[in-house]
């Protein structure tokens, strides 16, 4: 297939039955992609629209009533076997997809559009400029403002495909088992706290939050919150020694093993987040709940902040980040966050709740 003036891409391809997005993320990257699947859904109305995604990620846009069918593959290498990956791109072919979006461009993920079979492909130009790419994928956006929010870089490369954009939204849908049952496990109004990140160099430390709870106490003696971490043993370590330093009753704590439809849907009984830079923070602004947040100032970063005057981020310059030898690597934590202290964030926090 030649390739197009990516202006010209939707023109050629408004037609379309069948579309295929791949993204291989987990739960942030997942929210940041539902922007631009609803406007795949409006500028293809008639075409049957998949997601071919992680596992995570296919429960995060399972919430995203715009996509038709998701196709979770699993990543994981002790999990993964090339038997079973070869039996959904199979299945993925006998599909006869007329266009496939790549809005990632990683190496995998070419390679996996690629072997969709779609007639129409098109990618961002955003990962290594291999001299195979144009014989996998003929149409290429140029790469986008990394210091665009994430889910505005997909959207705009919807736009230099040829779209009409709308107003940005999630939309997302909570199925109503799990809003039932957040009534029952979180108070209205309470404050959702997460703890960690899969990288724990982009964590609060936990005698901070102790701190920051305590200084919120003095002002709202009432004030519940919500406390949350994925099963991974070090982040439940980390939830214990916040029980443990606190030892109150005015702090709940969620199940170990919680679906992202019942996460989301305690969250968004709350009345707002605070946590670090993580895929939690995102679901929570993806559902409209205010947020408080921490991010290392590293490169890129500003892609991730939170958007809109419901959302205050603390920010940390990092000199060592991302050095694997740097001292933050060597013992594990973020001392940059960690010079951030609790009197601040209780006064954020204070105003966020107009306490």
């Amino acid at each position: 297939m030649s390739p197009l003036d990516p202006g010209h891409f939707y023109e050629a391809t408004r037609a379309a039955k069948k579309i295929v997005v791949v993204d291989l993320g987990f739960l942030g990257d997942s929210l940041h992609l539902v922007p631009a699947l609803w406007e795949i859904r409006d500028h293809y109305p008639q075409a049957s629209l998949h997601v071919l995604s992680s596992p995570l990620g296919a429960e995060v846009i399972g919430l995203a009533p715009c996509v038709d069918r998701l196709w979770p593959v699993e990543l994981a290498p002790g999990s993964r076997t090339w038997r079973e990956q070869w039996r959904i791109v199979c299945a993925l072919r006998r599909e006869r997809f007329d266009v496939a979006f790549n809005f990632g461009g990683s190496d995998r993920t070419i390679i996996m559009t690629a072997l969709t079979g779609a007639r129409w492909r098109v990618a961002h130009a955003a990962g290594r400029d291999h001299f195979w790419n144009r014989w996998l994928i003929a149409n290429w956006v140029p790469k986008q403002d990394p210091d665009l929010t994430v889910f505005e870089q997909r959207r705009r490369i919807l736009d230099a495909c040829g779209f009409k954009l709308s107003a940005a939204r999630f939309a997302l849908k909570l199925p109503e088992e799990a809003t039932r049952w957040a009534v029952s496990a979180v108070p209205e109004g309470a404050v959702h706290l997460s703890l960690n990140s899969a990288n724990p160099l982009k964590e609060w430390p936990v005698r901070h939050h102790a701190d920051l709870l305590r200084l919120l106490w003095r002002e709202n003696p009432g004030l519940t919150v919500v406390a949350s971490a994925s099963p991974r043993e070090r982040e439940q370590e980390r939830l214990r020694q916040l029980f443990a330093a606190l030892n109150d009753p005015r702090v709940v704590r969620l199940p170990e093993r919680l679906s992202i439809a019942q996460l989301g849907a305690v969250v968004a009984r709350c009345r707002l987040h605070i946590g670090p830079d993580s895929g939690v923070t995102h679901l929570a602004v993806a559902l409209g709940v205010a947020t408080v947040s921490f991010f290392r100032e590293q490169k890129g970063f500003r892609a991730w902040l939170p958007q809109g005057t419901n959302h205050r981020v603390l920010t940390a310059p990092c000199d060592c980040v991302d050095h694997y030898e740097s001292p933050c690597e060597l013992v594990g934590r973020a001392e940059c966050l960690a010079r951030i202290q609790p009197a601040q964030v209780a006064e954020v926090v204070c105003e966020q709740l107009e306490i």
